[in-house]
């Protein structure tokens, strides 16, 4: 077997966690019920009849975005791999290694935002470490675990899926590639659809969270495993919890909604948008009787969803079911988000230089 490499960017592959992350995790300890695994957003502790879910990642902050923007989906991200553990997101620790050219205004605006948005999730901040360094740059600016304290009996384990469950996928792919492109390369948009079309697409920013989804999707209950398609996607969403949890998974790709401004956007920059990051595209598996239960309880939160395939046993594979033939669902591997973003601040930046 080959020997495992580190991406380029993006996160590590199934191989090299398999080989370098995987075998070496501390002390055992048998209140620690579910650990680091391929598609999964979360940790699970016992505390007696309560569980405690934990999520670590960056505090990204992207400059581009505007502050209160940015700051808004830095806490959404954190808060979002929580939540689709069924278990609301709590607390939160937070270390903030700023970058030397960050201003006290610029910080201020930042924690205010993050303190707002908190308050209104119900987040509590419990610690934290904030100091300039050098060699600290933007949008990676520290880092942050979240946690979720309640009972057991609300862990959406997502090793729970069994044969029969249904697929949900709630407000189509995306989204994140169509927030982020909108509000980095406006210009870009408006040349082929209009300026209509950029408000449109920027209006997709703010559905960059799942923390409301799971709350609806696991108040109907009979939820079996939920997760966020983050990097690669729908597809690479789908794989993943396949893989997690061991199962295969049926889909009918006709049936998973798209949004007309996020298909188009993508078409303006050449991404396939099943492919492409995704922050706030939940994919939920559930019970059969709650399946249909679910898509109308988001529905009416103004949350698009629908029901879009069917776990079946591993040894069925996974597949996408075509009208005339079938396919392996397979991991993209590579995000085409991240080329395209590449991509266009090189011409953005031209542009501006002329």
């Amino acid at each position: 077997m080959a020997e495992a490499k580190l991406p380029e960017l993006g996160k590590i592959d199934r191989h090299f966690f398999d080989e370098v992350i995987y075998p070496h995790l501390g002390a055992k300890d048998p209140t620690v019920l579910l650990g680091p695994r391929h598609g999964v957003d979360f940790g699970v502790v016992e505390l007696g009849d309560k569980v405690l879910v934990s999520s670590a990642d960056p505090v990204y902050i992207a400059p581009a975005l505007g502050w209160e923007r940015a700051a808004w989906f830095a806490l959404h991200i954190l808060a979002s791999d929580v939540a689709v553990s069924g278990i609301r997101p709590r607390y939160l620790s937070i270390d903030l290694n700023l970058p030397p050219e960050m201003s006290e205004e610029v910080l201020r605006t930042i924690w205010e935002t993050i303190h707002r948005e908190a308050e209104k999730l119900g987040i509590a901040i419990v610690s934290g470490h904030t100091a300039r360094y050098a060699g600290c740059n933007y949008p990676m600016v520290g880092g942050a675990t979240i946690f979720g304290v309640d009972d057991r009996s609300k862990l959406v384990d997502p090793r729970s899926a069994r044969p029969g469950d249904l697929v949900i996928i709630t407000k189509g792919p995306a989204i994140e590639t169509t927030g982020l492109m909108s509000v980095q390369f406006p210009e870009f948009i408006e040349e082929r659809l209009g300026p209509e079309a950029v408000k449109e697409a920027q209006g997709i920013f703010y559905q960059m969270s799942v923390v409301h989804d799971c709350a609806v999707v696991a108040e109907t209950g009979g939820v079996h495993a939920m997760h966020d398609a983050t990097e690669c996607g729908v597809w690479g969403g789908l794989f993943e919890m396949a893989e997690a949890g061991e199962y295969g998974l049926r889909i009918w790709p006709e049936r998973i909604v798209v949004q007309d401004i996020v298909a188009k956007t993508c078409a303006v920059f050449d991404i396939d948008p099943f492919k492409a990051i995704s922050e706030g595209t939940l994919i939920a598996v559930l019970e059969p009787a709650k399946a249909e239960e679910a898509v109308a309880a988001l529905k009416a939160e103004g949350i698009p969803a629908s029901i879009v395939g069917e776990v079946v046993p591993r040894e069925e594979g996974t597949n996408l079911i075509y009208p005339d033939h079938v396919e392996p669902l397979v991991h993209p591997k590579v995000d085409p988000f991240w080329i395209r973003f590449e991509e266009y601040l090189l011409k953005q930046s031209q542009r501006r230089s002329r």
